[in-house]
């Protein structure tokens, strides 16, 4: 979840913020569909290269040097393409952006992923699309169904029964983490929403980069500095994967993607993100599923499509 995340959390930025849902007659539907697929299977991905990276990083290493690189990509793509600097009036909200989706939801995730498994992770974190949803109803002032409400509160209900069950019967340190993660991203997920609609998804995710940097430039050579570095295969995949792959290209793929196919179609593939970060968490982790996992995203699922359904 991009995204959670980093996902699993752009994603629903274009879901709810896409005023066209029809696709457009000059583009491929298949094309388009491998695209959206593209963009959900990368973000897909973050959850166990954050567990990578962390293998010869330290957290606040991983998170800043992260964000410095995925700021190089983005700062070039903007400069090549000679995108002009947004509205003043818009600066306010890439700042929310930037707290929640490029500082807050990394870091704190990458903390949680200290102690927790990636499996665990991605249940809990299959509740940003229903957290954002509400924010997006307190932000615009809109009324959601009580349908909408009902099923949104069942898959809050689910994820906590599952982590209190995961846990022993308390919360832990991590379970805090991911839980605060999930309301500061859906902020910003939120906000992004509302600048989606004036100015292209991936330029909104660019631009927030951009304004972090004065704090994650220095913040890397402070982190360095004071958390030991092992390169290997694994931290340095993890490393780029997450910079690169689950910050700005998942983007891009995802946004194309949308345009071809709309709304519809492609958040039913958004669906799937959950089962398939617990498919790469014992494929690339080889983390071992309790059979609580998989239903506990399966029912998050349902309640996802039952919340869209009901805004329909």
């Amino acid at each position: 979840m991009r995204a959670q995340s980093s996902a699993t959390a752009p994603s629903t930025i274009a879901v709810d913020t896409v005023t066209d849902g029809t696709p457009s007659a000059a583009r491929v539907p298949a094309a388009g569909t491998l695209l959206a697929a593209l963009g959900v299977t990368a973000f897909s991905l973050t959850f166990p290269a954050t567990a990578w990276g962390l293998e010869g990083f330290g957290p606040w290493s991983l998170v800043a040097v992260r964000s410095v690189l995925a700021t190089l990509i983005a700062g070039g793509c903007l400069l090549v393409l000679r995108v002009p600097l947004p509205d003043r009036r818009h600066w306010t909200g890439l700042a929310v952006v930037a707290a929640g989706v490029v500082i807050g939801f990394p870091l704190l995730t990458t903390l949680a992923l200290q102690t927790s498994t990636t499996a665990h992770a991605a249940v809990v974190v299959g509740l940003l699309p229903l957290t954002t949803a509400a924010f997006a109803a307190l932000r615009t002032g809109t009324r959601p169904s009580r349908t909408f409400w009902a099923a949104a509160l069942a898959g809050a209900a689910a994820v906590v029964a599952f982590t209190v069950q995961q846990s022993g019967g308390a919360l832990t340190a991590a379970d805090l983490y991911l839980f605060g993660a999930l309301l500061i991203c859906a902020a910003g997920y939120t906000e992004g929403g509302r600048l989606a609609r004036v100015m292209p998804g991936w330029q909104v995710a660019g631009w927030a980069l951009v304004l972090c940097l004065p704090l994650t430039l220095p913040g890397a050579v402070l982190a360095l500095t004071y958390e030991p570095v092992s390169l290997t295969a694994h931290s340095v995949t993890g490393l780029l994967w997450v910079a690169a792959g689950s910050q700005f290209l998942g983007l891009v793929v995802w946004y194309r993607g949308m345009a071809a196919i709309g709304v519809p179609k492609a958040s039913q593939l958004q669906l799937a993100q959950p089962l398939l970060t617990l498919v790469w968490s014992v494929l690339l982790l080889g983390e071992t599923l309790t059979v609580a996992a998989p239903l506990t995203a399966a029912a998050v699922l349902v309640c996802i499509a039952v919340t869209q359904r009901a805004r329909g």
